[in-house]
C-alpha cells in the first residue's frame, strides 16, 4: 500500500560520513512525517531523526549535530546525512512514515505505520 525503499547503507570507517536515503512516493501530496529508525543487533529499534512535511525536523540526543535530515519533494526523497560516525551507529536503518488517510488509500491509513525493508550501516573503529 505504501512502499518505502531504502538505500545508501555502507562499511565505513569511525569518523567518516554516509549519505541514506529512502524513496517516498507521493511525499507532498500524502503529508507524511517520516522518520528513521535504526536496529542494531540484540537492541530494540530506537527513533533517530523525524521531519514533517513543512520540513521541521526532531532528532535523537544521541545523533543531535551529527545527522541532519531533509526531504527533496521534487524528487519524494527523504535524506539522513550521517557525519562523524561511530561504531555505536552501527545497525540496520529503517525508513518510516505514519498513514495519513488522504487519496482513497495511496497515502495508507491514518496513523498506521509503513516501513521499509532497511539498509544496513556499519562502522568499524
Amino acid at each position: 500500500q505504501v512502499h518505502l525503499e531504502e538505500s545508501g547503507g555502507d562499511l565505513v570507517q569511525a569518523g567518516g560520513s554516509l549519505r541514506l536515503s529512502c524513496e517516498v512516493p507521493e511525499y507532498k501530496y500524502c503529508r507524511y512525517y517520516t522518520s528513521w529508525y535504526r536496529q542494531a543487533p540484540g537492541k530494540a529499534r530506537e527513533f533517530v531523526p523525524g521531519i514533517d512535511n513543512g520540513g521541521d525536523t526532531t532528532y535523537a540526543d544521541s545523533v543531535q549535530g551529527r545527522f541532519v535530515m531533509t526531504l527533496d519533494d521534487s524528487e519524494k526523497r527523504v535524506y539522513l546525512q550521517m557525519n562523524s560516525l561511530k561504531p555505536d551507529d552501527t545497525a540496520m536503518y529503517y525508513c518510516q512514515v505514519l498513514g495519513t488517510g488522504r487519496g482513497r488509500g495511496l497515502c495508507g491509513n491514518s496513523g498506521t505505520e509503513y516501513w521499509g525493508q532497511g539498509t544496513l550501516v556499519i562502522i568499524s573503529s
